[in-house]
């Protein structure tokens, strides 16, 4: 059984992980999700797009705990429902992105303005093997890992 991204060409696995997003050729301006076709600047005509590797870490904006199952296409890891972290952050580029809270953290592990590395973990299993997810894993003022 082989380990794959869940989505194809969102990020880079193996043992520091990016984000991929899209920068225009033209303005520079910084996407994620990568996006074909125009720019999405809407100051810019550019239409070409090149693909973009996104720092591995980032700053807290802010976050929340989901404590209801999302709607479908959302995957739930267990037959009863887990409450999980959001984090949006804030990358050197100048995006802001959502994404889930690495397991074993929650919103205690979390606070604006603190730092985040982003992490690939496996959101769920098939006969084919690991699908995997990235998460935002808090990290101290060290740059170390926070404890558990």
């Amino acid at each position: 059984m082989t380990a794959m991204p869940a989505i194809e060409g969102w990020f880079t696995t193996g043992p520091e992980p990016t984000l991929l997003g899209s920068r225009c050729a033209t303005c520079g301006t910084v996407f994620f999700p990568p996006t074909p076709g125009p720019c999405r600047n809407p100051a810019c005509d550019g239409t070409d797009l090149e693909q973009a590797a996104l720092s591995r870490r980032g700053t807290v904006w802010s976050y929340t705990d989901a404590q209801y199952q999302p709607p479908p296409p959302y995957v739930a890891r267990t037959d009863l429902y887990e409450p999980f972290a959001l984090a949006a952050v804030e990358l050197a580029e100048g995006l802001v992105v959502v994404g889930q809270v690495a397991d074993g953290y929650g919103v205690r592990d979390l606070r604006v303005g603190g730092e985040v590395e982003l992490v690939v973990e496996t959101l769920y299993t098939d006969d084919s093997g690991d699908r995997t997810v990235w998460r935002w894993k808090p990290v101290t003022e060290m740059g170390e890992e926070a404890d558990q």
